[in-house]
């Protein structure tokens, strides 16, 4: 069980091994309908791409969401996952290894690695961490590695532009925590920790930079206060 922050924080948010053997117990007290999330994010590519669609998991992790779409699809995907954190791979393998899936896993930096000719693009929670400077770069380098017809799937929490309605969201997820079993200081210490590194766009922010990636189709398809669900799909 997640219990991370409940000691006084030394350092700034790290995806280390402390991290990683309970990052499965965080994300789904830490996220609002993360299964569901995953689940529409599975079934929406399901019915999108054929057989032997090629599809990558940018900031994989556990490979929760790769493993989701291996046990959820009756066609045989090339499915890939890239992290830059050793032990999240670590217990990926694992967990890969236990359901018998066939899912290729990498260790790289996701900001540096060639990409090509992919149907399909994730990347949960993994677009705020890259520094605001190079994420419209990223976008526009995923673009291009897409497919026609491709999609690029990504889930985020967002900031609200009405600052008053953005802190009454901040709110509402932090009672949403505290039902979890989070305790304020718990909550307190990952805020601290997450500061200057984890760094949200508002909804309208991401699509200004998937519109300026080169992407014509662009939906939130799930939305709850502060997270939001974005699908970007490459034009023919």
């Amino acid at each position: 069980m997640d219990k991370v922050f409940t000691k006084p924080i030394t350092k700034q948010f790290e995806f280390d091994e402390d991290v990683a053997v309970v990052f499965d117990d965080m994300l789904e007290r830490s996220i609002p309908f993360y299964k569901e999330v995953i689940a529409l994010t599975c079934k929406t590519i399901c019915h999108h791409v054929k057989e032997g669609a090629h599809i990558v998991d940018l900031g994989c992790s556990t490979a929760n969401t790769l493993l989701a779409l291996h046990k959820k699809s009756d066609k045989s995907y090339h499915l890939l996952g890239i992290d830059n954190a050793e032990a999240m791979l670590h217990l990926a393998r694992q967990k890969v290894h236990a359901y018998g899936a066939n899912i290729d896993l990498e260790h790289a930096d996701i900001t540096h690695v060639a990409l090509t000719c992919k149907d399909v693009i994730i990347a949960n929670y993994m677009l705020q961490f890259i520094r605001p400077l190079q994420r419209a770069a990223f976008v526009a380098k995923l673009y291009d590695a897409l497919n026609p017809n491709g999609l690029f799937i990504f889930s985020e929490k967002i900031v609200f532009e009405d600052k008053v309605l953005n802190k009454e969201m901040i709110d509402l997820y932090y009672d949403f925590k505290r039902e979890q079993g989070y305790s304020d200081f718990e909550i307190a210490q990952k805020r601290e920790a997450l500061e200057n590194v984890l760094i949200p766009y508002t909804e309208d922010e991401n699509k200004a930079m998937l519109r300026n990636a080169g992407f014509e189709t662009i939906e939130v398809i799930f939305k709850w206060g502060n997270f939001a669900t974005f699908i970007a799909k490459k034009k023919v």
